[in-house]
């Protein structure tokens, strides 16, 4: 067996479809589009620009059997002030000595660049898909969340890989019951705040509004673990991305006079869909995204931020409410909300008075160089 760097546009394509190898009898995995991996790989990914990475084969006998990437994320590292290099877009056979030699050669790779923690996976950073799935896997991912074999977890932790930090998915429905209750607390908060507007996002002043949502997510998540400021470019690039999926009305901004207060954004879970066309957006799967995208019935919660000056004045509240009513003004039946640290007793509290169920845990591993 040979662990290979990848250097030639037939080993990118082989890096970028073995899951559909590895997945192919797994009924809740999620093809992705093979035009977003490409992207997140490629030098047009504004991540790029202040990072660096090697991708990795696992080959034996020319068949294909694990891949692997080292990531180096400058950013974080003089942001933490830690050595600490990553490992991702991990994907292997059932075979711990395949998972043993990737790991290996990215350890090696990262002490090369002087690191002195290997920790992931992120794919490639925490702004992006992260973590192994290691509770819940008798259900699907909703969009932007990972799947993966169980007996990952067991290959890492045999590695000696431990818990570097766990995520939460709660599941909750979407009543009218909780926009009942949440309108008597936001009559409350209007009242006491009357220089509060909370408002769905514009996508005529998208980069007016993105000004705004950068501020607020580089103030409200900063004391956050793993937390890493975006870039400008970054911040441009996920939103030219994302853009196809949003619906304004459940994607909110609150303001105090006109300033930047607090952001939710949830989406659409088109994982929905994308388990309909196998990875590629062609002229049969533009046809068949556009015939299912109105019947996703499940929403993804990824962010609700309130910048530090603004908590514990019921912001939260009134974007819970406005973007559920925008929800269930849409059809929507379902919300997941995700990913919540470990820690953050409040945030799932929350989770738990909309209705919610913890119903997946998330983990990412790391170990000494």
């Amino acid at each position: 067996m040979d662990i290979l760097p990848v250097e030639s546009k037939r080993e990118l394509e082989e890096f970028i479809k073995l899951p559909w190898q590895i997945y192919q009898n797994d009924p809740h995995w999620v093809p992705p589009l093979i035009s977003e991996i490409k992207f997140l790989l490629s030098e047009e990914n504004p991540f790029w620009k202040h990072s660096e990475k090697k991708l990795f084969l696992a080959k034996e006998n020319g068949r294909l059997l694990g891949r692997i990437a080292g990531i180096v994320d400058h950013p974080h590292i003089n942001f933490h002030q830690e050595k600490c290099g990553f490992f991702g877009f991990f994907e292997t056979v059932n075979d711990y000595l395949v998972a043993e030699k990737l790991l290996n050669t990215v350890r090696e790779y990262l002490k090369e660049k002087k690191m002195k923690l290997m920790r992931g996976p992120m794919n490639p950073s925490i702004n992006e898909e992260c973590s192994f799935l290691i509770e819940g896997f008798d259900s699907a991912p909703t969009i932007m969340m990972t799947y993966n074999p169980r007996y990952y977890l067991e290959f890492m932790e045999r590695y000696g890989l431990k818990k570097a930090k766990d995520f939460y998915a709660y599941l909750a429905p979407i009543t009218g019951e909780q926009i009942e209750h949440l309108s008597q607390v936001a009559e409350m908060v209007r009242k006491r705040e009357p220089d509060l507007v909370v408002r769905p996002i514009n996508l005529k002043k998208l980069a007016e509004e993105l000004s705004k949502i950068k501020q607020i997510y580089n103030s409200a998540w900063s004391e956050n673990w793993g937390f890493l400021p975006m870039t400008d470019e970054e911040v441009e690039s996920m939103a030219k991305r994302l853009r196809p999926l949003v619906v304004p009305e459940i994607l909110q901004i609150a303001e105090f006079n006109g300033k930047p207060a607090g952001f939710l954004m949830a989406v659409p879970d088109y994982n929905q869909v994308l388990k309909k066309i196998n990875g590629r957006l062609n002229l049969s799967g533009i046809i068949i995204f556009f015939w299912y995208k109105n019947k996703i019935d499940t929403l993804r919660l990824i962010t609700l931020g309130v910048c530090p000056e603004y908590r514990k004045r019921g912001i939260d509240a009134l974007l819970y409410l406005e973007s559920l009513k925008g929800a269930m003004k849409n059809g929507y039946k379902l919300c997941e909300y995700s990913w919540i640290l470990e820690e953050n007793i409040l945030t799932q509290r929350a989770a738990e008075m909309m209705g919610g169920k913890l119903y997946k845990k998330y983990r990412i591993y790391e170990t000494q160089i």
